[in-house]
């Protein structure tokens, strides 16, 4: 159920990027990209040792990309992992909801572009998660745990649009302090996403209108 689940957002996870011009130019991406993130799943998998069940979550977020060049860029990513109800092992009830996660990172992100629309990429970094208070999981209050993560995608852009779907593997080293649900061990998990952005058009408006009005000055002494 799960492995479909997670198959199903991969098929999915393509979405609208949006690209702030910083100059008209080839096609790749551009200064700035400001994406949103409708759709995508995250799927911790389980630690037999410390009898901590695999779950998956839906999520959603928002991230704000600079790129230094066409090459290197950094990213600045929040999103929200929204708990499902599902049927976990190792003795908890047979539908339970699991803890909504809220998990923000910072990555550097190596493009490869190819002169043409497609640009594949890879990204790596750091940042934590945050799991809410459930107290069917022994979690009485909100943990906030280290986590790291690696992966890649492709990007596809046409004039102001374009799609990406993207992967992560996620890492969440143990922390001893943590519930025995999440977090005493070691935990890994898999994360696909599809994006849309929205692009701004203030400035280029200002200067739309700067030129308008400048040229009207010449028309009009």
């Amino acid at each position: 159920m799960k492995r479909l689940l997670i198959l199903g957002f991969v098929l999915a996870s393509f979405g609208a990027v949006d690209r702030a011009y910083a100059q008209e130019g080839p096609a790749g991406a551009r200064r700035a990209e400001n994406t949103f993130i409708p759709v995508g799943a995250v799927l911790f998998t389980e630690h037999k040792d410390s009898s901590a069940p695999s779950f998956g979550n839906y999520q959603v977020g928002a991230g704000v990309t600079y790129n230094i060049n066409r090459f290197l860029g950094v990213e600045g990513e929040v999103a929200s992992s929204i708990g499902m109800s599902q049927s976990l092992d190792f003795g908890y009830p047979s539908t339970v909801r699991t803890p909504d996660v809220l998990s923000y990172s910072g990555n550097l992100v190596v493009s490869l572009p190819s002169g043409a629309a497609f640009v594949p990429y890879v990204t790596g970094g750091v940042g934590a998660v945050s799991l809410f208070s459930r107290e069917a999981f022994g979690i009485n209050d909100t943990e906030t745990l280290f986590a790291s993560n690696v992966g890649g995608g492709l990007k596809w852009y046409a004039g102001r649009w374009g799609l990406r779907g993207d992967y992560r593997f996620v890492a969440v080293p143990s922390k001893d302090e943590a519930s025995a649900f999440f977090g005493q061990e070691a935990r890994y998990g898999h994360r696909v996403y599809g994006d849309s952005c929205a692009r701004a058009r203030r400035a280029r408006q200002r200067v739309s209108r700067s030129r308008r009005c400048r040229e009207d000055d010449r028309r009009n002494p």
